[in-house]
């Protein structure tokens, strides 16, 4: 089973992050803050949720994950797929779809490969 989450825009392949390759102790310090500032509150929509569920921040982090991808800043869409595949260890794909302004995300789970068609996008 490969332990390999890519992350896909339109269908296409942006980013393929390895859950073996381990952290180092500023990256892990990183993500422990990066949550604990979560923890404080986050906004989503234009709505202020002060103490957000595992789901909302997994959101949050996905939506700011579309804009480090499209402002090609590869540390923060680093960052935030670390965060991704640690708080879902069972994640192999994350399929995000942009389209007259509407943005989809789906997460595979089953797939070890990216096969675009497989699945329809689920509207969130």
């Amino acid at each position: 089973m490969s332990n390999i989450m890519d992350v896909l825009l339109n269908g296409v392949a942006q980013l393929e992050y390895d859950r073996d390759k381990p952290l180092t102790d500023l990256q892990k310090t990183y993500l422990s803050n990066m949550n604990s500032k979560m923890d404080d509150g986050i906004e989503i929509g234009g709505q202020f949720i002060e103490k957000p569920k595992e789901s909302e921040k997994v959101q949050f982090v996905v939506a700011n994950l579309l804009v480090a991808m499209k402002s090609d800043s590869a540390g923060l869409s680093s960052a935030l797929c670390t965060y991704l595949a640690d708080t879902m260890p069972e994640l192999k794909q994350i399929k995000i779809d942009e389209a007259d302004g509407e943005v989809s995300i789906e997460f595979v789970v089953y797939e070890d490969t990216i096969n675009e068609n497989s699945v329809a996008p689920v509207k969130h």
